[in-house]
């Protein structure tokens, strides 16, 4: 049985819905900037991702209303929690078969200035094949839409690569574009070698959300994407 397929087999027992590798040579600078070198060491990411319920994105529309604020934070804690126990997991397994490995928080903010975590994990899932980075800046998987809370495990494991980075398949939608409360997207499609400025404030998005235990629900971007709505 390939190192993969363990792998794989792992993390979908411990309740994960995507798994992918992703050949990080090429973004090196890039994750070197973000992260320094801490995180620009390792060759390869292995990317997870947990779909997020439907019954609970579709009321996002109805977000103001104190019920569905809390349940929407419940599962964005919860869901956070169950990737980063699964990455934690998947680095010990790693290690224990003699390879390094660094698991990177679901949601951890590294970099205050830029508003930013220590490793992209839309990167890792863009760069292993699971989906496209859309208008939105999400990632933008066939099947879930943007509908997915991502974690990753850094490695310098010797696994086979799942896929390559989608084409972009927003086409001329702009509804994410349209429904952000605070015109926090431009609208310009994702280029590999732009900065996220190009296309996403993320300084808009901030000051809407805020920073305290009350921050505030949003989430219109994940609700409205085509490729996740079922309705």
């Amino acid at each position: 049985m390939s190192l993969n397929t363990i792998l794989e087999e792992f993390v979908r027992s411990n309740g994960i819905d995507y798994f992918g590798v992703a050949d990080l040579s090429s973004a090196k600078d890039f994750i070197e900037s973000m992260g320094g070198k801490l995180v620009s060491q390792y060759s390869k990411a292995i990317t997870i991702g947990i779909i997020l319920p439907d019954s609970i994105v579709d009321e996002l529309p109805r977000r103001s209303e104190s019920e569905v604020a809390a349940e929407y934070r419940k599962l964005y804690d919860d869901t956070n929690e169950q990737l980063d126990a699964a990455t934690v997991k998947l680095s010990s397994l790693l290690q224990e078969k003699g390879y390094k490995a660094f698991a990177v928080p679901a949601s951890e903010r590294f970099d205050d200035e830029n508003i930013a975590a220590i490793f992209s994990h839309k990167l890792a899932a863009n760069q292993a094949g699971l989906g496209w980075i859309g208008k939105s800046c999400l990632l933008i998987t066939p099947e879930s839409g943007p509908r997915v809370r991502w974690a990753t495990i850094l490695t310098d494991a010797p696994l086979e690569v799942t896929g390559k980075p989608l084409s972009l398949e927003c086409g001329d939608c702009t509804e994410c574009v349209d429904i952000c409360p605070v015109g926090a997207f431009t609208g310009e499609p994702f280029r590999e070698n732009e900065p996220r400025e190009i296309r996403y404030d993320a300084r808009k998005c901030e000051k809407y959300l805020g920073h305290d235990d009350e921050w505030n629900v949003c989430g219109l971007c994940v609700y409205i994407c085509p490729h996740g709505r079922k309705q």
